[in-house]
């Protein structure tokens, strides 16, 4: 088996951006733009206007993943700037979610649901027929680099088996500690796309051999399942 593969944008070298994008756009399927605000989750990354900027020389899509606590303030602003999908935190969408899942598909999107760690599977049960992708946190939202959470796993496993029963098409993302270390478990869980930050970008300054070694290690961590 393979994993689809999404960049963490907050992890490119902002110097070097344009080059990095062009190794990117070769071996990734997606390009996973983290927006912060600074009170969802302690850090403050990615403006509309630089999210623009990349869906103007990118070739593989952007999803926009909105960590923030309003994310109504932010859907049309980020599908305005060319963002293919917009991911939505449970946490902040659950008074609202049928009104704001409609407003990222009228907005030419296509919708995205995030879990944090510790937000359970049925919290999202009513409507993830609505979604196009299901984000599962492994790590606390705000930084790259931090140790799994390893009660996640059961919810990736959840996650899949009520997609097998229900006959639903949302694909399982995972966003956290997405490393050698970690692969063959995300895999048997069930998961099908995997956000690379440290897990690629640490690897190696130079892009390029980056991205070979995580795709070696994938193989390698991969070897048998099918």
């Amino acid at each position: 088996m393979t994993f689809m593969l999404s960049d963490s944008l907050m992890c490119v070298d902002m110097l070097h951006i344009g080059r990095q994008l062009e190794v990117l756009d070769a071996c990734m399927d997606w390009h996973h733009a983290d927006v912060m605000d600074g009170h969802f989750c302690p850090n403050l990354t990615l403006s509309p206007d630089m999210v623009k900027a990349v869906c103007s020389v990118a070739k593989k899509p952007v999803e926009v993943h909105l960590m923030t606590t309003r994310p109504d303030d932010w859907i049309d602003r980020f599908a305005q700037a060319g963002a293919a999908m917009i991911s939505v935190h449970a946490e902040t969408i659950n008074t609202a979610a049928f009104r704001l899942i409609r407003k990222v598909r009228q907005a030419g999107c296509k919708v995205g649901i995030v879990l944090n760690p510790a937000t359970p599977f049925d919290t999202i049960r009513h409507y993830i027929d609505e979604a196009d992708r299901l984000t599962l946190m492994t790590v606390d939202v705000g930084y790259a680099g931090q140790p799994i959470v390893p009660q996640v796993i059961d919810k990736i496993r959840e996650a899949a088996e009520f997609k097998k029963r229900s006959g639903l098409k949302y694909e399982i993302q995972i966003d956290g500690c997405c490393n050698r270390t970690t692969y063959r478990t995300y895999a048997e869980a069930g998961a099908e796309i995997l956000v690379m930050g440290s897990g690629l970008f640490n690897l190696s300054p130079d892009i390029a051999r980056a991205a070979a070694l995580m795709k070696q290690q994938q193989e390698e961590a991969l070897a048998g399942l099918t």
